[in-house]
């Protein structure tokens, strides 16, 4: 099993409350995939828009494991698993190749814009847990 595939594993085995729970929030459904996930990389949204959120935390997560573990980009984002199934509106790379590349086409991926830094910060907790 892979490193960050053990860590992901241990810390929801660990942890049964999870900041982004969907159970009780109030959920805005996306019409534009597209326009909406990339408003996630350069302001901060209050409202839980998916599934345009989940193709964000998806490209976020595919970049970092690209990054900290060598990973494949698209390898990782085409992973049914990538979210530890705790997504519902997750889909995979390959089963809509069409609006991940028409967002990762425009795409100005920083760091510290948006929604990125929160995302990046459940990604530390699920990816060097009990480090």
């Amino acid at each position: 099993m892979k490193d960050w595939k053990a860590s992901q594993m241990a810390f929801h085995t660990a942890n049964k409350n999870y900041k982004d729970d969907l159970t009780d929030e109030k959920i805005v459904i996306s019409e534009d995939i597209v326009d909406d996930a990339l408003m996630h990389f350069d302001r901060y949204v209050e409202n839980w828009v998916y599934p345009a959120k989940s193709y964000v935390v998806a490209i976020c997560y595919a970049k970092w494991l690209e990054r900290d573990f060598g990973e494949d980009f698209y390898d990782v984002l085409d992973d049914e698993e990538l979210l530890f199934g705790n997504d519902p509106y997750f889909v995979p790379y390959s089963e809509d190749e069409q609006v991940y590349d028409a967002i990762i086409s425009e795409l100005d991926f920083q760091e510290d814009l948006g929604m990125v830094p929160d995302i990046y910060e459940y990604y530390r907790e699920e990816m060097f847990f009990g480090s």
